[in-house]
């Protein structure tokens, strides 16, 4: 199975987020296109360790997207933040947006959607949309913000903001290929 052409969004009509690295890891993998499979990441000819601290979310991409250099995106697949316990590397979750942290990575957007598992029992909090998610839970936003601005050396990552789960869905769209 080929997790890139994966379609967006599932027959269901939920967002679909495919892990590459569970939460509470600290090894930065990635999937390989060649190979089509999950490898960890080499830098400097090791492998990539967050020096900071474990992941605090489930961090893989949208399957079918692809963040476009010639309109100023890193090359890869558009990122995606799910909100829950430990999901295990390979893992295709059917997610809800919640909202969209907006980055850039030495001068790439390098973009990230927000979403809880589309499944109530996976979830770890039951905000399902931005406002909620800001009213009772503004700390995990101040967490993750300190985790991608740190995460890869001070200086890298520039926070542009947030929006909300409209944003996250259309950003999705934005970068969508060809279904």
């Amino acid at each position: 199975m080929n997790h890139l052409t994966l379609p967006s969004f599932s027959i269901n009509g939920h967002l679909q987020g495919v892990v590459e690295i569970p939460a509470g890891t600290n090894t930065k993998y990635e999937y390989n296109r060649q190979l089509l499979q999950f490898q960890p990441d080499i830098r400097d000819g090791e492998v990539r360790r967050v020096q900071f601290m474990s992941y605090p979310v489930n961090y893989g991409f949208i399957p079918s997207t692809k963040m476009r250099k010639e309109l100023g995106g890193d090359g890869d697949p558009l990122d995606v933040l799910i909100l829950a316990e430990h999901l295990p590397t390979g893992s295709v979750v059917e997610v809800i947006p919640i909202g969209l942290l907006m980055l850039k990575d030495l001068g790439e957007l390098d973009h990230k959607v927000l979403a809880v598992p589309a499944d109530p029992a996976k979830r770890i909090i039951p905000a399902t949309n931005w406002m909620e998610f800001q009213r009772d839970y503004s700390a995990i936003r101040h967490i993750l913000e300190l985790f991608f601005l740190y995460y890869d050396g001070l200086g890298t990552m520039t926070l542009m903001g947030w929006s909300d789960e409209n944003m996250a869905v259309q950003e999705v769209k934005k970068w969508q290929l060809v279904e």
